[in-house]
């Protein structure tokens, strides 16, 4: 999704058309492009112009390329998605870089992407599941980073770990993108919105013998504007709505189309924290 790197550069008082481009097409239009587009990887190129999120103040890819550049020696990448930013914190760290980098992941599209992009930096790409243990011996990083993990395996971050290493992830917050959730699927029930809690994420990094240096969250704006953006995005990031198909959902997405063509972008809200954490 196109970053944008303020909140205030996410709100708009621009027509969707205007911004997204897509002037009269139909809603039947809008919808076969984007249900045509392919969802590998974590590029988020194709919304340019047709949605926009707010980029978090941390910076997180440029302040991992910050770490790559630093001290450390040997570091893992958990969850890389397509590569992408890795691929961009090790273009911005240089030659300066960590000798020794290694990235997972589990979903074949994305290790068939990041593979590629990664193979030129001489960085593996290893085929791990999300909920597996890591293939690495205890203490073999001194840098374990992550974007977006679908769960934080705090015990496993701390055992692949070398004393003194560090965590340095952004994690996705409690009630993410709910408003688009619930547009589709109706009330959640209270637990869903208190998961993802970064108190809660903090405690079990605690417990898992870990010290938390630093956690930031924030809440950032979003806006689609087009139902073309939708029906991507939920086919990307395909947690949001589980089952969803363009068929199973027409009706609402005509509704949400009329709503946009009428009263401009919907709007949404993602959530997003940062840890610091350090194994003693």
């Amino acid at each position: 999704m196109t970053r944008s790197r303020s909140n205030s550069r996410s709100s708009s008082s621009s027509s969707s058309s205007s911004r997204s481009g897509s002037g009269s097409r139909s809603f039947d239009e809008l919808v076969a492009e984007a249900a045509a587009v392919p969802t590998e990887g974590w590029d988020f190129s194709w919304f340019e112009g047709r949605a926009t999120e707010a980029r978090p103040s941390w910076g997180y890819a440029r302040s991992m390329a910050e770490r790559l550049a630093g001290t450390a020696t040997a570091v893992l990448e958990v969850q890389a998605g397509g590569g992408e930013v890795l691929d961009f914190a090790l273009q911005a760290a240089g030659p300066d870089r960590a000798p020794l980098v290694v990235a997972t992941e589990g979903w074949a599209p994305n290790v068939d992407k990041a593979a590629r992009l990664l193979r030129p930096h001489g960085v593996p790409v290893v085929v791990s599941a999300d909920d597996a243990p890591l293939p690495f011996a205890d203490g073999a990083f001194d840098l374990v980073v992550s974007r977006h993990p679908v769960e934080p395996h705090w015990g496993e971050v701390a055992r692949v770990l070398a004393s003194g290493g560090t965590y340095f992830a952004q994690h996705v917050g409690p009630a993410s993108v709910f408003e688009l959730i619930e547009y589709f699927l109706g009330p959640l029930p209270e637990a869903s919105r208190l998961h993802r809690r970064p108190e809660r994420e903090r405690a079990d990094a605690e417990a898992a013998g870990l010290e938390v240096v630093e956690l930031r969250a924030e809440r950032l704006r979003m806006e689609f504007f087009d139902i073309g953006a939708v029906v991507h995005f939920l086919r990307k990031v395909v947690w949001m709505v589980p089952g969803f198909t363009v068929e199973a959902y027409r009706d609402r997405l005509r509704d949400l189309h009329e709503r946009i063509e009428a009263d401009g972008p919907f709007v949404a809200h993602s959530s997003r924290h940062l840890f610091d954490v350090r194994k003693p």
